[in-house]
């Protein structure tokens, strides 16, 4: 929630607190130090030109680095990633700038892949055969890359155990989602798997995910939960949708568990849950617009209705948000609520 200077004037003429108090605390609470970040244009050009950097480094690295062979890609590699670390080393000691200072140790954290896939490529030790070239890490499902994206995750947990910066865990988690979808040759044997199979380990790995992360979520001071909700959600999700929807009974299943996610955004204070949940509803509502209902003269208007009655819903909490909020948490019953992250807070 933010909260403006608006907001104490507002509670100093409700009688809440004196008008010299409002000022006060205002002031106090404007002198105080913070560990939050505010994403101005600063944070936008630091995370901008980051992701360029990760962008050129991985996913745009062409078939011409092949001249450098396995040893000069793992010396490459491990040379980018000390320049980083010790640049945002000092970044980082700065108090001003610790956010650029935290996104070049992401960056070096990036460079893990590319350095295992040189050192695997010079010793020719592969998990599972020798894959494609480094840019079809990106793109081809193979049980070789499995060490690579093990030796990102350690990479990326060793930075977040000396540097407290969220951002560290988005390689660590994007990691474990190609995992999830590496592991299906590996935990079946073969690298001929149906697209059941996969989607079956993406689901059960997504779920896995958010377990950790609901585990971790609220019991620390930055927000390291948010990436692996996302990517354990991505990993879900996906796999959910494409797994599940197969005759009529299957979709209204998939319907439904998409509305427990939305309804989950709630308890968990997660916008990522309303976001896919809403996407699972609408799939579902196009698939009886195009299959079920599409001769139907009724069914475009009664969903407009039902959208509207949606929209008023949403207005009417909205405005009485705290108390539907406190209403449904008093209802909740004891084990419940110990279960919610923001009950961690309050403890």
């Amino acid at each position: 929630m933010n909260v403006s200077k608006a907001d104490f004037n507002w509670a100093a003429s409700q009688g809440l607190l004196s008008t010299e108090q409002a000022d006060d605390l205002w002031l106090a609470l404007q002198s105080r130090p913070t560990s939050r970040s505010r994403f101005d244009l600063a944070h936008v050009l630091y995370y901008f030109g980051a992701l360029i950097v990760i962008s050129a480094m991985t996913w745009f690295m062409t078939l011409g680095w092949a001249v450098f062979g396995g040893g000069g890609l793992f010396l490459i590699a491990s040379l980018y990633a000390l320049c980083f670390v010790l640049a945002g080393r000092i970044l980082w000691n700065s108090k001003d700038f610790k956010v650029p200072g935290g996104l070049l140790f992401t960056i070096a954290v990036c460079m893990t892949p590319l350095a295992i896939y040189g050192l695997e490529s010079l010793t020719g030790i592969w998990p599972q055969g020798e894959p494609r070239a480094y840019q079809d890490y990106y793109v081809r499902i193979k049980g070789g890359w499995f060490l690579i994206e093990v030796g990102t995750i350690i990479a990326g947990l060793i930075c977040v155990r000396f540097i407290h910066f969220p951002f560290l865990i988005a390689p660590v988690t994007f990691s474990l989602w190609y995992m999830s979808m590496d592991l299906t040759p590996l935990l079946f044997g073969k690298t001929d798997f149906s697209w059941d199979e996969r989607r079956l380990v993406s689901l059960c790995f997504g779920l896995v995910v958010w377990l950790v992360s609901y585990l971790v979520d609220r019991r620390t001071q930055q927000d390291y939960a948010f990436w692996g909700y996302l990517f354990g959600m991505l990993s879900f999700w996906f796999g959910l949708t494409l797994l599940l929807p197969g005759d009529h009974l299957q979709k209204i299943i998939y319907c439904l568990i998409n509305i427990v996610l939305i309804f989950a955004s709630v308890f968990l204070q997660r916008r990522i849950f309303v976001v896919f949940g809403a996407l699972g509803v609408f799939g579902y509502l196009s698939y009886l617009a195009y299959d079920i209902f599409a001769s139907s003269v009724v069914f475009p208007f009664a969903l407009t209705f039902i959208g509207l009655i949606i929209i008023a819903l949403g207005i009417m909490y909205q405005r009485n948000r705290a108390m539907l909020e406190r209403l449904v948490y008093d209802m909740a019953p004891g084990w419940l609520r110990r279960l919610l992250p923001t009950e961690r807070v309050r403890a």
